[in-house]
């Protein structure tokens, strides 16, 4: 899995349409392999990344957990102190 796409289901607040969008945007890129396609290949290129969004917005609708939803910012503190760990400083 592309390293870039991060974990959206569980969050408390939810994922907005923007990271969802993102995630979506990485998987296409990851997928096609080209970060930005040619100008013959935009319009699917896009297309896919909409598709994508929209199947991953369902998929995050329908799942069901019994775990507490995650706190982002004590996600965020977590992976800035592994990065500290592995990197010595803060990223």
């Amino acid at each position: 899995m592309c390293r870039n796409i991060k974990t959206l289901h569980n969050f408390e607040p939810p994922a907005t349409d923007e990271e969802v969008r993102a995630a979506a945007l990485q998987y296409v890129r990851k997928v096609s392999g080209a970060a930005k396609p040619s100008k013959a290949n935009e319009a699917a290129f896009e297309r896919a990344v909409d598709e994508v969004a929209h199947a991953t917005r369902h998929l995050l609708a329908e799942l069901v957990t019994t775990a507490s939803p995650r706190d982002r910012e004590v996600e965020a503190a977590r992976a800035r102190a592994r990065a500290e760990k592995r990197f010595g400083r803060a990223a």
